[in-house]
């Protein structure tokens, strides 16, 4: 399969009404089970930030970690977890923050990255954006520096995107649904 036969749209499934009423659950598990569908994830996040700096990449749980894994071995680079609360072992950091139907605490591991290190934020989906603005501070309150993100998934009617970029942030997606 070239790259540009590869359509994320047809191998990302959709569930209506999961996890709860009134949500279509966008799942790229599809995308992790195939080969080709992941070295073409993992070449189009690499194409898009080759000529950032970044130092590490930062997974947030759960599908986050194996996008992250994948895309710092292309990289070059080490992973980081950003965690549900009390996942981590060690000193950690955490930020409340509302999700699309919720509110959870994330978690980061305190040595997990160094001051000034430039940090690429791995997720399989941005919807409000409370993940990733959840993420980001930790990043930050740890002394970090974030050089974007990358998503495979963007519920653009949800605005997560939009309020990441307009705080600044670079942000890739790979595929955008309204």
């Amino acid at each position: 399969m070239t790259r540009e036969e590869i359509d994320l749209y047809e191998i990302i499934q959709a569930y209506p009404n999961f996890p709860k009423q009134g949500i279509l659950f966008r799942d790229i598990n599809p995308v992790f089970r195939s080969n080709d569908a992941m070295n073409f994830v993992c070449s189009e996040i690499y194409r898009r930030f080759k000529n950032i700096k970044i130092d590490c990449i930062a997974g947030i749980e759960s599908r986050g970690f194996v996008l992250s894994s994948f895309v710092a071995m292309k990289l070059g680079k080490g992973m980081i977890m950003i965690r549900k609360a009390g996942k981590l072992p060690g000193e950690t950091i955490g930020k409340s923050y509302n999700i699309e139907y919720g509110n959870a605490i994330m978690e980061i591991q305190k040595n997990s990255i160094e001051r000034g290190q430039n940090v690429l934020i791995a997720d399989d989906l941005i919807a409000t954006g409370g993940t990733a603005m959840a993420a980001a501070y930790l990043i930050e309150e740890l002394g970090g520096i974030v050089a974007g993100f990358a998503f495979v998934v963007e519920l653009a009617d949800l605005n997560g995107a939009t309020i990441l970029r307009n705080k600044g942030y670079k942000v890739h997606s790979l595929v955008v649904y309204n």
